[in-house]
Order: structure tokens, then C-alpha cells, then sequence
């Protein structure tokens, strides 16, 4: 196990402690009962084995404290190693794998799960070596006479039966229990995000219902856990004492023949008091038993499959060039749920362009998108930026040079300031943030907060379109190569999206938004119409490339904006220099081949 490994020093330092304890656990009783002997014949020696006596008890208080102390310190390293690695893991994989697990499912993995699986390497290692005093009591048995061992091991197959069912009917138990742990806790997620609907619905008690129908199931197996542990505990806890005292009996009698003296007898009895420790191996087997299967849990996150970085660089931009951020699809094709989302896609965007990326829903848009800036990964084709397969790029690289906003953006950090600039080492000055959130209009609003940008998220009521305005401006604040916006201006009035089209397609904004590739999903047609080029897609392939104006002569083209005829709405006024362009499917995009959007 990976977390063992990771604190196999500390791990072992609880496995020393406890073998010392167990060491000294062992010698007291034959010392003791040596001691007593000494004194009963008065003999000089006794107060130094009195000394002794005294020195092993103190030394195995000590070392319990040191392997408990270490014990909770293995625990807390081992659960954060396994938290670290299956959340860096989980970031690591492409969105839709990720997914697999929902969130409250995913939540419960990594916490109260990862503790769990976190206390195995020291229970175990604890466990293990807990078992040598009553193995070392059994062999003290025997030496001091073979009738008391005898004694004792007569009902030893009787409790290693009940430790072998225990163990076996715990890991189904603890098994049934978890899954009906993660139910409740993703139905509960579920519900969290829906709030606003459950509650403009009227369904809070259908809902409450629905996330604690799990329940009874989650009782009846934690009931059973526990039944089955107390009935090993009882059954154990009746046996010992029997086993103890048959133990106690027979160094009695052969006390009485003469075979053994007083000190043998409460050595003897000691030992005998040791060698019932087998019991208590119960609850060390519980908690392991309960922590593998956390662990199992746990790992099934470091199953997600990541996606292949490299650590190529992007070449540097050639003084008199052509423009950075030249993108390119080569037969494209990404497969979910068996079918493909994208279809072989092959698309050629100059380095400067604003493309956007329109089609009925469904269509792939937002694949597209994801492909286009490695969220996730083709499952045939290739995508490269100026160049350079982004499975070649270094990830650092990659996330430098690619922007992304979304519909739904989540803004993390303690402020609006820490939001905007997530991701960005070093971060941009206060200069090029409030240049960004101006050219995404959120400048105006976020200089009335209470602290402005240093207003903390917490503290700031912020609606849909001013959180969609944030995210632009935090895509706005990169000076890469690259922005995808995934149909980021869906929750903005329409004057407010209009102003940010502008922004979007001046070459040199005095806003913010650098004059790098550009790509697009939208739904406005007069986002389409200030393009440099339009990518239609109709079920997972390019139906044609063009500018808007030559695309909307086409019916299913402006169907796609459930807009009748009627007359292209016009571009931005001012020159602007012509996308070449070609398409398969709708050839009212002719043109020479420079933008390319080949159907397959």
C-alpha cells in the first residue's frame, strides 16, 4: 500500500516501540516472579530486582505512549498522503472522467474515507506486533511447565474461529455500510446544488425523503457491524477468563505437587493473563478491516486515467511572422458513452482569429471547446497550438497560453481580486486585473463592493451575469496565445453582451482582451456576426466554415439561431481584414483556404 510506503519510517518506529513494549510486557512476569522468590528467602539481591521491576513497568508506559503518539502521527500523514495524491489525481483527469464520481460521492472518498484508510499502516503495524506478548506468554507457558500451556491452548481454536468469522462478516458489513454512505452522500450534493429549485417547487420534504431513503439501509448494517463486534467481544470476553483461570487451576495443582514454586505460579498466572491479550486483537482487526475497505474506496480515484502532458515549449513568436496562437484540428474524433460527440473534425485557425463555434445543442460545441484547450483529450486526431501537439506541452506552458471561461464560472480565492487571478504566477499587476474586468464590464460594479478588489468573496452578493463577468475578466487577465469562452455571455443582459463582443473582436482593445486566437461558443447571432469566421456544427461534425453574412443565406443556419429570414445583422463598422476559408457541407463559405473546416 502506497501510504504505508510513504511512512514506512514512522511506521516502523510505531513497530519498534510496540516490540520493546512487548518486550518488556514479557519480561515482568518472569522477573517478577524471580523478585518474589528473592524476597520470600530474604536473599541481598532483592531490591535490585525490585529496581528491576519497577524500571520494565516504567519502560513500557513510556514506550505505549511513544507508539500511541506515533501511532496518531502516522495516521494523520498517511490520510493526507491519500488525500493529496487521489485529489491530484482527480484535477489531473479530464473533466468527464472525473465525473464518474459525483460530488458528494467524491467529498466522502476523500475525507471520512481517507481518515479511515489512513490509521491501516500503523493499526496494522500495531496490530502485528500486539500479537507477540500473548504468543511470547504461550511460549513462557510452556517453559515454565508444558501442563498450564496445555491448559491454555486447549481453547485457542475456539477464539481463532470466532476472530475468523468476525473478520469475514465485519468486511461485508463495513462494505454494504460505505456504499450506503455514499448514497446519502450524493443525493445530499445533489440536492445542495439544486436548492433554488427544490425550493421553487415546493419539494423540500420529497427531496428530504428521497436523501434519507438510504437510510434504514445505512442503520441496519451499521446495527449489524456493531452486533457482530459485540458478540465477538462477548464471546472472547467469556472464553479468556475461562482459559485464564483452567490456567490458574493447573499451576495450583502442580504447586501443590511440588513442580512449581510461588514465583513460577505468579509468573505462571501473568503469563496466563498475557496470553488471553488474543482477544483484544479484535478491535485491532476491526479497525483494519474497516480501514482496507476505505482504502479501497479511496483508490478506486487513483484509477482515473490523466491526461498525457509533455514538456515541450511553444516556439517564440517571430518578430515579422504570422500571429501567435495559430490552432489546428486533425480529424478530430471524441467518443462518450460509446458514440461520438465529435466526428472527424479537421479545422485550421490563423493565429489572431476570432472564431465562433455555433449549432443546435447537442452538436458538440462544447467538446469542441474542451478539446480545443486540452480539458480533455481526442480520442482520435490531434490538436496543436502554433504547431505543437498540446499533448507535447509542458502543462505549465499550456495553462499560461490557454484562457477559459465558461457559462457557470466558479470563483475561488478569498477575494475578487485572488479570483480574478487564480492560476497566474506571477500575478498580473492591479493595472492589467482592472484593464481585464473593464473589457469583461465588471469594473464598474466591482468598484462598489464594500472593498472593491479586495472585497472578500464571502462578503460580495453577486448575481449570475456578474459572476459570468468575473470569469471573462479572470480569462481576460492571461496574456496566452489562446481564449476559449464556452458560452460565457449566456447570463449577461444584451447590451452588456454586445459591449463584450466588441471587446472580443477589436484586434487591440484598449479594454484588456488580448489580440490572440479566439474561439467562441455561442448562441447570439450578433456574437456570430462580429466573428472573423463562423464553425457550424450539426451532429458532432463541421457542417460549414464562413463569415456569418454568407452563412446566413442558408435556412438551417439561421435555424440554428431559431431565427426566420431576414437580412445578416451587419459587422462592426471599420476595415477588417478577411478570414480565408473553406467548407464541405453549405459551400456558401467559398473562399481560398486559409481557415479550413473539413466534414468527415
Amino acid at each position: 500500500m502506497g501510504a504505508a510506503r510513504h511512512s514506512a519510517g514512522r511506521t516502523g518506529a510505531v513497530a519498534g516501540c510496540a516490540a520493546l513494549s512487548a518486550g518488556a510486557a514479557l519480561a515482568e512476569p518472569a522477573v517478577l516472579g524471580h523478585t518474589l522468590n528473592l524476597l520470600l528467602a530474604g536473599s541481598p539481591a532483592a531490591p535490585a530486582w525490585t529496581a528491576l521491576c519497577a524500571a520494565l513497568i516504567t519502560a513500557d508506559l513510556f514506550l505505549d505512549a511513544a507508539a500511541a503518539r506515533l501511532t496518531g502521527t502516522v495516521g494523520a500523514r498517511s490520510t493526507a498522503w491519500l488525500r493529496r495524491r487521489a485529489l491530484a489525481r482527480v484535477l489531473a483527469a479530464a473533466p468527464h472522467h472525473a465525473a464518474r464520481f459525483p460530488a458528494g460521492d467524491l467529498a466522502t472518498r476523500l475525507t471520512a474515507h481517507a481518515a479511515e484508510a489512513g490509521t491501516v499502516p500503523a493499526t496494522a503495524a500495531a496490530g502485528a506486533v500486539a500479537l507477540l506478548p500473548p504468543l511470547g506468554a504461550v511460549v513462557a507457558l510452556c517453559l515454565i511447565d508444558p501442563w498450564t500451556a496445555l491448559a491454555f491452548l486447549a481453547g485457542v481454536p475456539l477464539l481463532l474461529a470466532l476472530l475468523r468469522a468476525f473478520a469475514r462478516d465485519t468486511a461485508a458489513g463495513v462494505t454494504r455500510y460505505q456504499r450506503a454512505q455514499l448514497d446519502i452522500a450524493r443525493r445530499l450534493a445533489e440536492a445542495l446544488g439544486g436548492a433554488r429549485t427544490i425550493a421553487a417547487a415546493g419539494t423540500a420534504d420529497r427531496e428530504r425523503a428521497r436523501i434519507l431513503r438510504p437510510l434504514p439501509e445505512l442503520s441496519a448494517e451499521g446495527h449489524l457491524m456493531w452486533r457482530t463486534y459485540g458478540g465477538t467481544v462477548a464471546r472472547s470476553s467469556a472464553l479468556l477468563p475461562v482459559l485464564l483461570y483452567a490456567v490458574v487451576a493447573v499451576a495450583g495443582f502442580r504447586l501443590a505437587a511440588g513442580a512449581l514454586d510461588v514465583g513460577d505460579l505468579v509468573a505462571a498466572t501473568r503469563y496466563a493473563a498475557l496470553a488471553t491479550g488474543l482477544g483484544a486483537a479484535t478491535g485491532a482487526l476491526a479497525a483494519v478491516v474497516r480501514g482496507r475497505t476505505a482504502a479501497r474506496r479511496t483508490a478506486e480515484l487513483l484509477t482515473l486515467p490523466e491526461l498525457r502532458q509533455g514538456t515541450a515549449r511553444l516556439p517564440s513568436p517571430a518578430p515579422r511572422g504570422p500571429a501567435p496562437g495559430a490552432l489546428d484540428l486533425h480529424d478530430v474524433t471524441v467518443v462518450r458513452g460509446g458514440a461520438p460527440v465529435l466526428h472527424g473534425v479537421t479545422l485550421h485557425l490563423p493565429g489572431g482569429t476570432h472564431a465562433v463555434v455555433v449549432g443546435a445543442s447537442g452538436s458538440g460545441k462544447s467538446t469542441l471547446a474542451a478539446v480545443a484547450g486540452r480539458l480533455t483529450a481526442p480520442d482520435h486526431g490531434r490538436v496543436l497550438l502554433d504547431g505543437v501537439p498540446l499533448e507535447a506541452l509542458d502543462p505549465a506552458e499550456l495553462r499560461r497560453e490557454v484562457g477559459y471561461a465558461f457559462a457557470r464560472p466558479v470563483l475561488l480565492g478569498d477575494t475578487v481580486d485572488d479570483a480574478l487571478t487564480l492560476g497566474q504566477s506571477p500575478p498580473p499587476d492591479s493595472d492589467a486585473v482592472r484593464a481585464a474586468a473593464r473589457a469583461a464590464r465588471a469594473d464598474a460594479f466591482v468598484t462598489t463592493l464594500p472593498r472593491g478588489y479586495d472585497t472578500p468573496l464571502a462578503d460580495a452578493p453577486l448575481s449570475g451575469g456578474e459572476v459570468q463577468r468575473l470569469g471573462l475578466a479572470r480569462a481576460f487577465c492571461r496574456t496566452g496565445r489562446l481564449l476559449v469562452l464556452d458560452d460565457a455571455t449566456s447570463s449577461l443582459d444584451t447590451v452588456t453582451a454586445r459591449e463584450v463582443d466588441r471587446a472580443l473582436a477589436d484586434r487591440a482593445p484598449a479594454g484588456g482582451a488580448r489580440p490572440g486566437t479566439r474561439l467562441t461558443v455561442a448562441h447570439r447571432v450578433t456574437t456570430a456576426a462580429r466573428a472573423d469566421v463562423v464553425v457550424w456544427l450539426e451532429e458532432g461534425r463541421v457542417r460549414a466554415v464562413g463569415h456569418h453574412r454568407e452563412l446566413w443565406q442558408h435556412p438551417d443556419y439561421r435555424g440554428v439561431f431559431a431565427a426566420g429570414p431576414g437580412p445578416a445583422p451587419a459587422h462592426e463598422p471599420g476595415p477588417r481584414p478577411g478570414p480565408r476559408h473553406s467548407g464541405t457541407a453549405g459551400r456558401e463559405a467559398a473562399g481560398p483556404a486559409e481557415v479550413r473546416g473539413v466534414a468527415r
